[in-house]
């Protein structure tokens, strides 16, 4: 028996007549084909099998030199690279702060193959190509530019719109914050790149619609992970979390109360339990073909926003302000609006996802250096972008997700001298209450 291997167009087809166990037949085309990220496990059982096979998958990845950097690793960033080389597969699971993007360097440079690196965000295609430069020239794939090099960084959009010709240039995959990955139009990148090894870098890899149980098949399962707790102290600054409930107003009480009481009628009258997310997504899909389920729906934002924008919340957030002037604070909001009313009130500079980039680096600069003590954002700063040392959060409103909470915690715990302290703000007699607990349930191991 004799089979030769293909790339077309994000699969692999095996031409000759023999079956493998991860292939289907292609009548169309008369030979039997897989999607493209099968075809380690296609070549090793080809080996295993001892069927002779010629293997014309890898004719166009770009060739890639040994890479020639010294990278200093801690003791549990090296034990996350011996972890991983094991099997050249799988997640790390390490929290924010505390130097994910180290560990695939290494990985990169022991592997000296062609890699690229899959990001959210223009801002952090901008941040690991300054960190990549250590292997020399990196190339970009992205709206502004598409230029492939042996270190290519792309964002998942790009990634998921050229996936079928990027699929055969590359022999090591780099996810950061790999939970978006399992999303139905990103999973295509990992599935239709014929990529060998694969690494998923994130503080929290669980998604709230379950689809990080997809990521053993896409990426490998978690092959090292560490919490904030497990580095706080030596590697990470200690921290507190600190729990205030505010009151509304009574006017605010009475208006929260109004539209909330709108929202609970519908859903009892159409015999909805909201116990998980899917639940709240049934209200969603019939605002298509009810008028009331919109109504309702409109009336729960309205509640919501009563409680995320509370005046007693302003007051509160002044009073931290003060208590802690000498500090370096960061105060995190849900909803631009809220930015922008902070920003104004207590003069503090925002930052949001309408923020322009030279404005934005401006800002954390200042920040950094200590002209600004304090900034405002929403949650573009949640997620990967370097933000420098903070020892104050204050969390005025926010999501009951996890990795929210972790990331906006991970803001304070660069390693500094003294304790790093998160505020979180909830309107007391709220729903803001219970996405407060879901937040403390789901983040029992990790704090």
């Amino acid at each position: 028996m004799f089979a030769r291997l293909r790339y077309e167009r994000g699969t692999v087809r095996i031409e000759g007549n023999i079956h493998v166990p991860h292939a289907v037949w292609d009548s169309r085309s008369g030979c039997y084909r897989a999607l493209a990220y099968k075809y380690r496990d296609i070549v090793e059982y080809l080996e295993r099998s001892g069927i002779d096979f010629e293997d014309e998958v890898k004719s166009n990845v770009i060739p890639c030199p040994v890479f020639d950097a010294k990278i200093e690793l801690r003791d549990y960033q090296r034990m996350a690279v011996e972890r991983w080389m094991a099997s050249k597969r799988g997640v790390v699971v390490l929290p924010t702060g505390s130097g994910k993007t180290h560990v695939a360097l290494e990985i990169i440079r022991r592997l000296s193959v062609a890699t690229l690196v899959v990001v959210p965000t223009l801002a952090l295609l901008d941040q690991w190509k300054e960190r990549l430069s250590i292997f020399g020239e990196v190339g970009e794939f992205s709206g502004r530019k598409k230029e492939l090099k042996p270190v290519t960084v792309t964002t998942y959009d790009s990634a998921y719109i050229n996936a079928e010709s990027l699929g055969d240039k590359f022999m090591l995959l780099v996810f950061d914050e790999v939970h978006h990955l399992p999303a139905e139009s990103y999973r295509q990148i990992a599935e239709m790149s014929i990529a060998p090894y694969r690494l998923g870098l994130t503080a929290i890899p669980e998604r709230e619609d379950g689809l990080h149980t997809l990521l053993p098949e896409l990426v490998g399962g978690i092959v090292f992970e560490m919490s904030p707790k497990d580095l706080a102290g030596r590697y990470l600054a200690e921290y507190e979390v600190r729990r205030i409930y505010v009151p509304l107003e009574e006017e605010e009480k009475r208006r929260y109360e109004e539209r909330a009481r709108v929202f609970r009628d519908y859903i009892v009258s159409r015999g909805i339990r909201l116990e998980r997310l899917e639940d709240f997504r049934k209200v969603v899909m019939m605002t298509g073909v009810e008028e009331r389920a919109y109504e309702a729906l409109r009336a729960w934002d309205e509640a919501k926003r009563i409680a995320f924008n509370s005046k007693n919340k302003l007051r509160k957030l002044k009073e931290l302000l003060e208590k802690h002037r000498g500090d370096k604070i960061i105060i995190f909001t849900r909803h631009n609006e809220l930015v922008y009313r902070i920003s104004r009130t207590f003069l503090i500079p925002a930052i949001t996802h309408r923020t322009a980039k030279e404005e934005r680096e401006e800002i954390l600069r200042k920040f950094r250096e200590g002209s600004y003590r304090a900034i405002v954002t929403s949650q573009v700063l949640d997620e990967g972008i370097d933000v420098p040392d903070a020892n104050v959060g204050i969390i005025v409103s926010g999501t009951g997700s996890s990795r929210e909470f972790v990331q906006r915690l991970g803001r304070l715990l660069r390693p500094k001298d003294g304790k790093a302290i998160l505020y979180e703000l909830v309107s007391k007699e709220t729903g803001e209450v219970k996405v407060s607990r879901r937040r403390k349930r789901a983040l029992r191991s990790q704090l």
